[in-house]
């Protein structure tokens, strides 16, 4: 049974009224949390293939649900709504400054993610980006930090652009519009800019910040769940490997069920041949580069979205060991 959580569902511009949920953590339950979002494709195969269901097996039970963003994937998971699922790292990073109940415990995504510059822009490189409009998802998530990083390798002070925040699905309005010169952004939404609005790759996914090891999405569960509940978070990994290894294997058949799932879930058609070229620049992976996330808490905290960049112990890798 799927349940969703109360928000909107931004990443594919649909707003729902969501079915609230339980709020205690119980041995053999488990509340799965997740975007709507191609970066988060690992957690929709292992749904839509039955990893989950395999391997929780019959005296386990669980149910799914949808956020918007990181910020309110964290403050469910610090209410004690949600146990496990995937979110982007800075937001996990941002809360565990201020609550450590909750650890890292595997990566799902590199990658995809992309600077897009509108068509009649005039923007043709990171530096042409002084004074512009530069639509970001929200202000401190992990699209907005990656554009800091790759801002100050350019020489450019952040000071000297306007950030936007705007829900990805939406930044075609403010290019058609006029109002964003350009946008950091996760796929299928820069694909989408340049199939429907002309825009171009000013930064590929290979290259933006750390490019191939620039985290994305990662597994985030909460100490609460893992203190009763170890054997299930071992599970619910397994199925999450497997549902790694499928889409980098078999990626054709990968974005057919996230097209599936999200008109299922939404009523929203995607396009199949956007989503199978996004992927492209999506990298699957269970690995976490913690030097990555170090420095993702430092641009953080200069930026004054962080208090301290004190992240030691939120990177627990122990339940992707072999039992």
């Amino acid at each position: 049974m799927k349940k969703f959580l109360q928000g909107s569902i931004v990443a594919v511009g649909a707003g729902v009224a969501l079915a609230a949920c339980g709020n205690s953590t119980t041995e053999g339950e488990l509340r799965i949390a997740y975007f709507p979002n191609l970066t988060h494709i690992s957690t929709i195969v292992a749904i839509e293939n039955g990893y989950f269901d395999d391997e929780f097996g019959d005296d386990a039970s669980f149910t799914t649900m949808t956020v918007p963003d990181g910020a309110q994937f964290m403050e469910a998971m610090s209410a004690n709504e949600i146990d496990i699922g995937t979110v982007g790292p800075v937001p996990a990073m941002n809360t565990y400054t201020r609550n450590q109940a909750h650890s890292i415990i595997a990566g799902a995504v590199n990658g995809g993610a992309v600077i897009m510059a509108r068509d009649g822009s005039g923007v043709e490189s990171v530096s042409d980006l002084v004074g512009s409009n530069v639509a970001i998802p929200t202000i401190g998530s992990t699209q907005d930090i990656m554009l800091r990083k790759e801002l100050a390798d350019a020489g450019v002070d952040a000071d000297d652009i306007n950030f936007v925040p705007q829900a990805p699905a939406d930044t075609s309005i403010l290019f058609s519009q006029g109002d964003a010169d350009a946008a950091a952004t996760q796929e299928p939404w820069g694909s989408f800019l340049a199939d429907n609005l002309d825009a171009t790759f000013l930064v590929d996914a290979d290259e933006f910040a750390w490019g191939e090891e620039s985290t994305n999405t990662v597994v985030t569960a909460s100490h609460e769940f893992l203190e009763v509940n170890d054997d299930l978070a071992r599970a619910y990994l397994r199925a999450h490997e497997q549902a790694v290894e499928f889409v980098a294997e078999n990626p054709d058949e990968a974005a057919q069920l996230f097209v599936d799932h999200i008109q299922e879930e939404t009523g929203n058609e995607l396009d199949f041949d956007e989503i199978r070229l996004s992927l492209d620049r999506l990298f699957p992976t269970t690995d976490v580069n913690e030097q990555v996330l170090q420095e993702m808490a430092q641009i953080s905290e200069e930026a004054g979205q962080m208090s301290n960049t004190d992240i030691d112990g939120l990177v627990d890798l122990q339940y992707l060991e072999s039992e």
